[in-house]
């Protein structure tokens, strides 16, 4: 945690309100994002128990699991929420924009740009809490190898057809989730902590309705007040007040009113099983409806309260102006979205249960890269979270008061003027140590001198002054001039190049396996006792 963050939750105990961590929005927030607030059953890790879906937040579709431990009830629920998310993927895939890509010529080994399309948006999954994106990941790798009767006529318990599709983007979702600075899948309680600091833990801070305690309370009621009733608050009926913001479920409200609720629709199932005769089988069946509508009552009573709360988050995170770069991370997730579209349509495989080492190697170099790229660039949007790297010595805000031109002793001389520029910071600058500017949207660097008898910097500029001896036009900073210095690098470099999974070392794996060799060995007699 940064000092500007300490500072700030300090600020929100003593006033009792939350404090802002920035002063534009660095998450994209589309403009129709599609909420989900899953619910599952406590004991059983994936098992559904119902959901709230849509992109209006005034008309979200209810999805139930009356009996949960039900397979059929469940992979109804599945196709159920397929039909629900799907249409609202599918929307986004033929809306495209020409664009150029890098790609390797085979011939000859060079990069070369190719025209390719480039989906013009897509679509945005907003759900309550971290535990949410997590259920989602779940919910992908359960789906994505299903075999429906479709592909499988001999398949023991076939899915619903669209459900392994389904599968596949949700897995795709869960994954690029793990990309910091990605915006296809996010929790509502992320995007608020990004942009504010509560007085409470950062465990507190997973509870979506304590959150919004802070951040807005009641009028006239600190926010520590707020968010403790928010946590702990209950109705007449036992109920909490807020409950908890998916997937989990309040254990009083499980034993209370839930176990009941289902174990009279257990009845009914047996029950209108058990009938004789058609005027019976009516009567059991009415019995069924009336249960099943209690459990979809109860279930509303829980989801409903998180589903306001994501679309109230929503509004408020939409009430900061976007940072400069969002849209570049944006372009980044779209082409993550056109890449699994293309894959999709190609008939590929779905994504393997494990990644090979060289999958695995890229997946954590790209994560590391995009942290370190997030980092700056939220940076360089935000002067509020450049105090805070200027308070960590790793940027310094100077004013310029000497310019000296220089040019390198070649045959062909280049400038590098040295620049005196006196700082109230302390950066950790040392001998040769390189520092950025951003000049028109690129980084231009310089490297550290000496520092001057008075305690003044001086730096030499490096690059982006044009090829002629003669620096270009507003190249080279002015006396007078006031920038902010970075130590850390604008733009991240690429990493050294990978081998090919089929060239991976024997001490890393090898190349990948087979399918053949994956199966698990035939039973034999001795399997069973």
């Amino acid at each position: 945690m940064s000092l500007i963050a300490t500072l700030a939750r300090l600020e929100a105990v003593e006033a009792g309100r939350a404090r802002p961590l920035a002063t534009v929005r660095h998450r994209h927030v589309s403009d129709r994002p599609l909420v989900f607030v899953p619910l599952t059953t406590a004991g059983e890790a994936g098992a559904p128990l119902g959901a709230l879906v849509g992109t209006d937040p005034e008309e979200p579709r209810l999805l139930v699991v009356p009996q949960p431990r039900d397979r059929d009830l469940r992979f109804a629920f599945l196709a159920d929420l397929a039909e629900a998310v799907l249409p609202y993927v599918d929307g986004y895939t033929d809306v495209v924009e020409p664009a150029e890509r890098s790609e390797t010529d085979p011939e000859t080994g060079k990069k070369v740009k190719v025209a390719v399309e480039l989906c013009a948006d897509a679509p945005q999954l907003v759900v309550p809490s971290r535990a949410a994106v997590e259920y989602v990941r779940l919910l992908g790798r359960s789906m994505r190898f299903r075999r429906t009767a479709e592909q499988d006529p001999e398949t023991p318990f076939p899915a619903p057809p669209r459900v392994p599709l389904l599968g596949r983007w949700l897995t795709h979702y869960g994954e690029r989730a793990r990309v910091p600075g990605s915006s296809l899948l996010v929790a509502a309680t992320d995007l608020l902590n990004r942009h504010w600091a509560t007085g409470q833990s950062s465990l507190e801070d997973q509870h979506l309705g304590a959150l919004l305690a802070w951040i807005d309370p009641p009028e006239g009621e600190p926010g520590a007040a707020a968010a403790l009733r928010a946590e702990l608050g209950r109705d007449g009926d036992g109920r909490l007040l807020c409950p908890p913001a998916g997937p989990a479920t309040d254990p009083a409200f499980d034993n209370g009113l839930l176990a009941p609720a289902i174990e009279r629709y257990d009845r009914a199932r047996q029950a209108l099983g058990a009938a004789e005769d058609g005027e019976a089988a009516d009567e059991r069946l009415g019995e069924l409806h009336r249960a099943e509508r209690e459990i979809r009552r109860l279930l509303v009573t829980q989801l409903r309260p998180t589903w306001d709360a994501v679309w109230r988050a929503l509004d408020l995170v939409r009430g900061l102006p976007a940072g400069e770069r969002v849209a570049d991370r944006w372009t980044r997730d779209r082409w993550s979205f056109t890449g699994h579209r293309d894959r999709v349509r190609a008939g590929e495989p779905p994504q393997p249960r494990r990644d090979d080492a060289v999958t695995a190697a890229q997946k954590l170099a790209a994560r590391e890269s995009a942290q370190a790229q997030l980092d700056a660039q939220e940076a360089l949007d935000d002067p509020l979270v450049m105090a805070g790297r200027r308070l960590a010595g790793e940027a310094f805000l100077a004013e310029v008061e000497d310019v000296t031109m220089a040019w390198t002793e070649s045959r062909r001389p280049s400038p590098r003027p040295l620049l005196t520029v006196r700082t109230d910071d302390a950066p950790h600058v040392g001998e040769r140590v390189k520092v950025y500017r951003s000049l028109e949207g690129r980084p231009q660097s310089a490297e550290f001198v000496r520092y001057e008898d008075d305690g003044a910097l001086v730096l030499r500029v490096l690059d982006r002054m044009g090829r002629s001896k003669e620096p270009v036009e507003g190249s080279v900073p002015r006396k007078g001039d006031r920038l902010v210095w970075t130590l850390f690098e604008h733009d991240q470099r690429v990493g050294p190049k990978l081998p090919d999974p089929e060239e991976t070392p024997w001490t890393h794996g090898g190349p990948p396996r087979s399918e053949e060799t994956e199966r698990p060995d035939p039973l034999t007699p001795e399997d069973f006792l």
